[in-house]
């Protein structure tokens, strides 16, 4: 009895030291004590992940408030985003602090991986802010628009951003021992081979810088391109502009295009014009032609809304005998380039020349054709059928 005994409590004792075996390094690698706090940590770090960035941002928040600039609260709203990362680095790196203490093996992959993980999140929220804080800071350089003009400005915000996230991912790549050196030169042959075959590509790249230099448009900007589109500019990236027509259809055409051909910027014009070609009876007499050259050319002269000579030329007079009228060219300019205003003054011109017509004893001409007989032409007078019946 007392061999079986003992046997047995030897047995216990092995099943115990293999027990404890388990619960110091099944983890791979490390106590399951120090695991399962480890977690602990990370589901804590996770869940109160939300209420931290919020604390942090409300607190810069209310010390951006303190100063009249308001680039700090922009940037404030800008690292947002970034600093919800925080809570979850601070809750790994006690994670991986307790890890490390419960460790049986000094070379656990996790730990030596951990801290990979923790500089790569650091990095991460370094260049996401920096990310984000582009637009802000670019406000700051507001001042320059008559210089850069505001489409090179939006231009050099997209290209900070595209710095930052590139650098950043080499950054991160350096962290994890992959060299970025090799990775550049065969990118550098990958683009050659690229190159080739996307020609149009940076054609259009190029195309849009030469926008951008020579202003040719800005969004907001209405345009025609003869042959290829008419309406206005939304937006003018790095390949394609986009022209919104006047039915509301939006059209992406590429910046070689509006480079390459005549642009024409209506937004730009220092007046509108109108040209009418005004047609009178034949038989309007050479004094009622004069009241209404004079009449409709002091209207246009008086009105406060039109431009007047030597800043245009303004012109009311009998122009050529057409087919059926003798017809005047009315070619003048308003102030206005708004669309809907000019449409008001054309129709109030309309108006006022109906009525200098009307009252000159005359009026408009319309197509007609006119039979002459020659004497001694025999007429044709067909039968009466009801006569003969």
């Amino acid at each position: 009895m007392t061999t079986q005994a003992e046997g047995f409590a030897t047995d216990l004792d092995q099943l115990w030291s293999i027990t404890q075996d388990v619960w110091a390094s099944s983890f791979l690698g490390v106590s399951v004590g120090h695991g399962l706090s480890a977690v602990f940590i990370l589901i804590i770090g996770l869940s109160l992940r939300g209420l931290i960035a919020s604390w942090l941002v409300a607190s810069l928040r209310r010390m951006a408030q303190k100063s009249e600039n308001k680039l700090d609260d922009a940037v404030v709203d800008a690292l947002a985003g970034p600093l919800k990362l925080v809570p979850v680095i601070i809750a790994l790196f006690f994670a991986l602090n307790t890890l490390q203490a419960g460790a049986a093996d000094e070379g656990a992959f996790l730990i030596n991986d951990g801290e990979n993980i923790i500089r790569t999140l650091i990095t991460i929220a370094i260049f996401w802010a920096l990310h984000n804080a582009v637009d802000p800071v670019m406000h700051l350089f507001k001042g320059l628009q008559n210089t850069l003009t505001p489409l090179m400005l939006d231009w050099m915000t997209k290209a900070l951003r595209i710095i930052f996230i590139i650098v950043g991912a080499a950054a991160i790549l350096e962290l994890w021992g992959i060299s970025v050196g090799p990775i550049v030169a065969g990118l550098g042959l990958f683009g050659v081979a690229v190159g080739l075959g996307a020609q149009d590509l940076f054609k259009n790249l190029i195309a849009g810088l030469l926008i951008l230099t020579e202003k040719r448009f800005l969004p907001g900007d209405w345009i025609k391109v003869d042959g290829v589109v008419e309406g206005t500019v939304e937006e003018v990236n790095f390949r394609s502009t986009l022209v919104r027509r006047f039915d509301k259809g939006p059209v992406y055409v590429p910046n070689a295009k509006l480079a390459d051909n005549a642009v024409t910027n209506f937004s730009r014009m220092t007046h509108r014009r109108t040209y009418w070609i005004i047609g009178v009876r034949y038989d309007t007499s050479i004094e009622q032609l004069q009241q209404i050259r004079d009449q409709v050319l002091d209207y246009v002269l008086t009105h406060p809304e039109y431009a007047h000579p030597p800043e245009v030329s303004t012109f009311m007079r009998v122009d050529r005998f057409g087919d059926s009228s003798i017809d005047f060219m009315l070619y003048c300019f308003t102030k206005t380039t708004n669309w809907g205003e000019w449409l008001r003054l054309k129709e109030d011109l309309a108006f006022k020349i109906k009525e200098i017509v009307e009252d000159a004893g005359t009026d408009f001409a319309f197509p007609s054709t006119s039979v002459y007989l020659e004497s001694g032409a025999e007429i044709f007078n067909p039968p009466n059928e009801k006569a003969e019946a």
